[in-house]
């Protein structure tokens, strides 16, 4: 049984060289790559950044790129660093781990790669460097492109139409449409807690706003609430009717929405514009300032589509 204790510490370059099979590999790295970013699933690490450091190494299908010297057919440092930062950009997570599948997976659709290290550590949690590795190799089928994601059809709905006779003759509408749906709320009607620390009540009202969601999950079996963008893309994917519960999107977003939790129908066109919905469909509330196609209804409407 081989030893890896001698390179288990080492850059993932020896890590590489040490499982590397039979035949060779040619191989790209970077390097001490740092970039300041907001992550982490404690208290402490939200609203502030750290610096994490990255280093990747990829190996590459055989090719004589080197001797006609054509960049077009080598896979470019820019594929790492690019997949760092579009990671970083899509979403704020709290684990290195997440982090790190994520970058890997997406190196790994890039034809020539076939297999990747990724070492993400985390360099002002301690007195050292805090962090993982992973070592991942390419599918022997493509991966899944986001392309595939149906452009949704994004609905908010007043308190009056969420509780209106109009609901289920509304759903008979979207499950028979082309596009899959789904449903935001606003707070509900009544008083809340209040707190005087604004971060702490933005959360108070986002968490209004899921129970809200979940009154209208008990109304109609076929309307599930959904948390993260991947249930979300699963169940646009299936054709479902979602209820979004907002709180993990907007409080991981790197570029969270201007509207709050009192704004419910700027944090559906928020939410529709991250998706590429197709349209925006507003029942009895506000229409807010957005570039998508938007579309007003009135809470007591017979038909919704």
């Amino acid at each position: 049984m081989p030893n890896d204790l001698p390179t288990a510490f080492d850059h993932p370059e020896a890590r590489a060289r040490a499982t590397a099979p039979d035949a060779r590999r040619d191989r790209i790295s970077v390097r001490d790559h740092v970039v300041e970013v907001e992550i982490g699933a404690f208290q402490a690490e939200r609203g502030r950044t750290q610096r994490v450091r990255f280093d990747i190494v990829v190996e590459v299908r055989p090719h004589d790129a080197a001797r006609s010297d054509d960049v077009d057919r080598i896979l470019s440092y820019d594929t790492l660093t690019d997949a760092i930062a579009a990671e970083l950009a899509a979403e704020r997570l709290n684990l290195l781990e997440t982090l790190a599948e994520r970058i890997a997976a997406r190196i790994l659709t890039a034809p020539q790669a076939l297999r990747c290290f990724v070492r993400i550590e985390k360099l002002d949690r301690g007195p050292g460097a805090l962090g993982v590795e992973i070592e991942r190799a390419a599918a022997p089928t493509p991966r899944r492109v986001a392309d595939d994601i149906p452009h949704p059809v994004v609905v908010w709905l007043s308190n009056a139409a969420l509780s209106g006779p109009a609901l289920a003759e509304w759903l008979d509408g979207l499950e028979a449409a082309e596009a899959p749906a789904i449903l935001c709320v606003g707070l509900p009607d009544g008083p809340r807690p209040a707190s005087a620390v604004a971060p702490a009540q933005r959360r108070i009202d986002l968490l209004a706003i899921e129970q809200n969601a979940w009154v209208l999950a008990g109304r109609d079996r076929r309307c599930v609430v959904t948390h993260s963008r991947t249930e979300l893309e699963w169940a646009m994917r299936q054709g479902r009717i979602s209820v979004w519960a907002p709180s993990k999107l907007v409080l991981d977003s790197v570029a969270p929405p201007e509207a709050g939790p009192e704004d419910g129908p700027g944090l559906a066109a928020w939410l529709a514009t991250e998706l590429g919905a197709r349209e925006l469909v507003v029942v009895g509330g506000p229409m807010p300032a957005t570039d998508l196609a938007v579309r007003a209804v009135a809470a007591d409407a017979a038909l919704l589509v």
